[in-house]
């Protein structure tokens, strides 16, 4: 028998169009169902799926520099801005084009350390990245990057989620829908930060969007628990935890017959996996597990926790031997070995304008690259080691690059301690290594100054469309239905092109 209250909520007109809009969308619902639902009704959304094309690559590690790196202090040397150093720039670099910060006419500035070329292929690596010129025949540099957006937060998010706008899902959200995760004990995307804050884009850049919540980033911790809450609160062991969970799914699986709702289901994925996870993650993620040598390799301590990490301001604080980046390295082959499909690292402090203490390409910039390049050299070389780096991409970068200018509108002289440049969308340079790519090349060149591409020109949706080609996700295919579109990492066009030249 129904009580009184139910049989009056039957007949209202939110329960009427709420029924009739299940009715009407009957046929749409069973097609979303079947896949993510009855998916989620095992008890695991990330149990692995077969590819759409043959991969190149397994799984990603995503070395993002949140703040951007200078192109022109690191991988493109271009003599001739010392012939032009403190000079007015030219006109055309400035006509119809916007910038973060500078203001007027600004003067050409010099590349500020010496470059070198190094390995079999010769490439022009600067004096700040010694360990990483070592290991430069196993890359390949791409020069001529560029982007439509030249503040942080939205050129983050369209790097990440295909879109400067908050709402979509992230990279490694899309990856790990499309494939799943290699471990039913662990997320498949998981993200570690360094470098003392979280990068402006926020905690949108590993969100889910509209995908179903199980596919977000999980972020993890080298202080304390590697997950937040993922230990017992005291009073509660692990077999009544287990009960409790048993319960909650209970009563979800009613709740979802009832409402229909697939996020129920996704509630119950979540509690399951957090439930194993206990065990998982904490193995997983223990580097004191490494022997002394692999530590040394990547210049990794365990237990380390630098005051950079809790400071108002991090910059101030920075040390060059601060091991926290090269800790997550270590950390990002130990989750990939673990089966966990998509690692994202952010390093945050690369946004080196000058304009105040602890942004400045002259002190600043060799502080953040002392802290990352036995870590980026040692990790290629590990993965290597290990028969991982062939079926391993790994992808290194920022959101954008800087100008060949220096940044005027704070200081029109050049000053120890703020030398900088500002945003610049044109041209910058990431590297790709490992899983399908070739070795020991340059793609795409600039011109004299580094402002324009003069060949093969790159942007941020072909970086997109290869790196899902790679793991065998056809760019152009693979979408999800949201909001009466089959949505797409690369948008809605078929703008973005797989960068066949890069691939082996």
């Amino acid at each position: 028998m129904k009580n009184n209250h139910e049989s009056l909520r039957e007949i209202t007109r939110r329960h009427f169009f709420e029924r009739a809009g299940l009715g009407f969308g009957a046929l749409a619902l069973q097609s979303l169902l079947g896949r993510d639902g009855a998916m989620a009704q095992t008890g695991n959304p990330l149990t692995p799926k077969p590819p759409m094309i043959a991969p190149k690559a397994k799984r990603i590690i995503y070395l993002h520099m949140a703040g951007s790196p200078s192109q022109l202090e690191l991988f493109q040397y271009k003599p001739e801005l010392e012939k032009l150093h403190l000079r007015e720039c030219p006109p055309s670099f400035l006509e119809g084009k916007r910038f973060a910060f500078i203001k007027g006419v600004p003067k050409i500035l010099a590349n500020q350390f010496r470059f070198a070329r190094h390995g079999e292929s010769g490439q022009w690596i600067s004096e700040l990245l010694p360990h990483f010129a070592k290991v430069v025949d196993k890359v390949c540099l791409i020069h001529t990057v560029s982007t439509d957006q030249f503040n942080h937060a939205p050129a983050q998010l369209f790097i990440h989620t295909g879109s400067p706008r908050l709402g979509n899902p992230a990279m490694g959200s899309w990856v790990t829908y499309g494939l799943g995760s290699e471990n039913e004990n662990l997320p498949g995307f998981v993200v570690l930060l360094s470098g003392g804050k979280t990068p402006d884009g926020g905690k949108s850049l590993w969100g889910s969007g509209f995908l179903p919540s199980d596919y977000q980033g999980v972020q993890c911790r080298t202080e304390g628990d590697p997950v937040l809450y993922l230990s017992n609160p005291p009073g509660l062991d692990r077999n009544l935890r287990r009960r409790t969970l048993d319960t909650l799914a209970s009563l979800n699986r009613e709740e979802y017959r009832r409402s229909g709702d697939n996020e129920t289901l996704t509630r119950i994925a979540q509690y399951e996996l957090a439930y194993r996870m206990q065990i998982s993650v904490p193995e997983a993620m223990d580097i004191t597990r490494e022997p002394q040598h692999i530590l040394d390799l990547y210049g990794a301590r365990p237990g380390y926790v630098s005051a950079a990490e809790s400071a108002d301001d991090p910059r101030i604080l920075y040390k060059g031997d601060d091991p926290t980046f090269a800790n997550n390295c270590l950390l990002a082959r130990r989750l990939i070995e673990h089966g966990v499909r998509f690692v994202q690292l952010y390093d945050w402090g690369w946004d080196h304008h000058g304009s105040s203490p602890g942004e400045s390409l002259d002190e600043t910039l060799p502080i953040k690259c002392k802290q990352i390049d036995r870590a980026i050299a040692g990790l290629l070389i590990d993965l290597e080691q290990r028969g991982l780096l062939d079926e391993t991409l790994v992808v290194w970068g920022g959101e954008f690059g800087r100008t060949p200018m220096m940044q005027n509108n704070v200081r029109t002289e050049l000053r120890r301690g703020f030398v900088g440049r500002d945003h610049h969308t044109n041209a910058y340079t990431m590297w790709l290594a490992g899983g399908g790519i070739k070795r020991g090349i340059s793609y795409g060149a600039t011109d004299e100054f580094g402002y324009f591409p003069v060949e093969n020109p790159v942007s941020i949706r072909d970086l997109q469309a290869t790196i899902q080609h790679l793991v065998g996700l056809d760019p152009y295919r693979f979408s999800y239905p949201y909001q009466g579109l089959n949505n797409r990492l690369i948008g809605p066009t078929e703008e973005g092109r797989v960068l066949k030249g890069i691939i082996a």
